[in-house]
């Protein structure tokens, strides 16, 4: 292992609030403007979309095992009980409505005007990628008779598999929209066809071939998680492929003006250097997969401060000996020489916090690579499913160790160079060597370790959905053990793990739709429909 100094940030779980619009808003104000152009709904609802992730990674990496509570803190509840109600997380659910609704506008206003072809197709995807996070955290929810407003109060529930099938067909006709209005351009040298460009596409600046790359991807994870259980109207892919880059959305955050990126300003400081939520720190769990008790890893030296030595807890462990979060900071930033951990000056660093500069990823490359790696050992696509592994792999060490601005700090960490230490310091483990996984399992296993690892507090939401289908990481039921399980030592649930399954639909719905609500939902036996048992 190597000796490096870190500097190190402290995170915590916020407690995640209704969103400042509302789910079926039918009120007026005639100070609010009415309308707006796809040019201003379309950027708006993007970057909107960066802090709704956040969020959602905050719920998954309570539950996935990536945090567990601090000493010095009280009042975790449900976050270390899972005795979940109708107000626990309420804000996932009020805030993608809300984009939804956004995106369905965009939608709807350049649905018949082929000009604006690329800004129809990226609503449709970033529609079908928001409603696929509603889909994996409550199963069935409104979705044809949704994002009505006034003509439409109290939306029908859809099934979930129905959703997923649809979401596909978006994702597809999204993809033949982008080809068809890249033909449009290119066959007139009068052509009108409206650019995305940076100012309307904070996330790929208008290269449309990635747009159609992320809805390739979106539809490959689609077909994965539904794992038969949805007969899809088209299992093909565009020629386009899959994602080999992190889609990072960044409308230019700062320190400055509140205008930092929503991770950093949440977990770190705010832009007026407050200090941000220490009321969690790493599990035990988590930090095994660094330090050589299940894998020997370089990242945690990226990633954790003062790895390996870093401040951990179990989930649900409360005394007088709990330790409490690093002061003035969070614990997940700041390895590379010369970074900062001051209030209004810390950024620049490696890790999962880089700087309130640095973008907040909607996909990362890591999880493309593994996609496909599952899919085609599944059978879903074709390629070399070790040749994909290594390269998602190799994709996480990459996205840990760059800083902010893109470049890398290569004297001293150079992911290819640490990559390469790491298959030499696991020489063994087929969970790094996917050639030693002999069986479709231990394939899978592996596979969904390393994806486990690549979203470490950056996407604790994949993290858990992945568990749910295929309980990978692998923990061992019953145990009370910290590097056995990251079910928490005060989980009332009946479940063999002691894990809950989903979450509880919000009062809103209880209040305003009750009627068409699914009734009956239990958060220890009602299972999202592609979650094992």
């Amino acid at each position: 292992m190597k000796k490096r100094l870190l500097l190190f940030i402290s995170i915590g779980m916020v407690v995640l609030g209704s969103s400042c619009k509302k789910y079926l808003d039918i009120n007026t104000n005639p100070n609010t403007a009415t309308s707006a152009t796809p040019e201003v709904v379309l950027p708006q609802a993007i970057v909107y979309t960066a802090a709704n992730i956040s969020s959602f990674n905050s719920y998954g990496s309570q539950l996935v095992g990536y945090a567990a509570n601090a000493g010095g803190y009280g009042g975790f509840g449900a976050a270390v009980t899972y005795n979940f109600s109708n107000a626990t997380s309420t804000g996932l659910w009020t805030s993608s409505y809300d984009l939804l609704e956004d995106f369905q506008y965009v939608i709807q206003q350049t649905d018949t005007i082929a000009d604006y072809g690329y800004f129809n197709a990226a609503a449709r995807i970033m529609k079908a990628f928001n409603f696929q996070l509603l889909v994996d955290t409550y199963n069935d929810v409104p979705y044809k008779e949704a994002l009505k407003g006034v003509n439409e109060l109290t939306p029908a529930y859809d099934k979930a598999e129905d959703i997923y099938k649809d979401l596909a067909i978006q994702l597809d006709s999204a993809i033949i929209i982008i080809k068809n209005t890249q033909a449009s351009q290119e066959g007139s040298s009068t052509s009108n066809v409206k650019d995305l460009g940076s100012s309307a596409d904070p996330m790929f600046k208008g290269d449309m071939e990635k747009w159609k790359q992320l809805a390739n991807t979106l539809k490959l994870r689609l077909m994965i998680r539904a794992g038969g259980k949805v007969t899809f109207a088209n299992t093909a892919f565009d020629d386009a492929g899959f994602l080999t880059t992190d889609a990072i959305i960044n409308p230019g955050y700062s320190r400055d003006n509140n205008k930092q990126n929503p991770a950093w300003n949440t977990w770190v400081y705010t832009s007026t250097g407050s200090a941000g939520n220490k009321a969690w720190i790493p599990t035990k769990w988590i930090l095994s997969f660094y330090n050589g008790t299940k894998l020997d890893d370089y990242r945690g030296y990226a990633i954790y401060y003062q790895f390996p030595n870093t401040t951990a807890n179990q989930l649900g462990f409360e005394s007088n000996s709990v330790p409490s979060a690093p002061a003035g900071s969070a614990w997940l930033s700041g390895a590379n020489a010369g970074s900062d951990r001051g209030s209004t000056s810390a950024g620049g660093s490696i890790g999962i916090f880089k700087a309130p500069s640095a973008g907040e990823p909607l996909m990362l490359a890591a999880e493309s690579f593994l996609l496909q790696s599952e899919g085609v050992v599944r059978g879903l696509v074709t390629g070399d499913a070790k040749v994909l592994f290594d390269a998602g792999v190799l994709a996480s060490f990459k996205y840990d160790y760059m800083k902010p601005d893109g470049t890398f700090d290569l004297a001293g960490w150079d992911p290819q160079v640490d990559y390469d230490a790491y298959l030499e310091n696991n020489p063994d483990n087929y969970l790094v060597h996917f050639e030693l996984a002999t069986t479709q399992p231990q394939q899978i296993e592996a596979i969904i370790t390393q994806k486990y690892v690549a979203l470490n507090f950056i996407h604790g939401h994949e993290a858990w959905n992945e568990y749910r289908r295929t309980h990978y990481p692998a923990i061992t039921n019953g145990s009370s053990d910290a590097l056995k399980t990251f079910a928490s030592t005060q989980s009332i649930s009946t479940r063999p793990d002691r894990l809950p399954t989903r979450l509880l639909y919000p009062n809103t719905e209880s209040s305003n739709n009750g009627t068409n609500m699914p009734k009956g939902i239990n958060p220890f036996s009602s299972l999202i429909f592609w979650a094992a048992q």
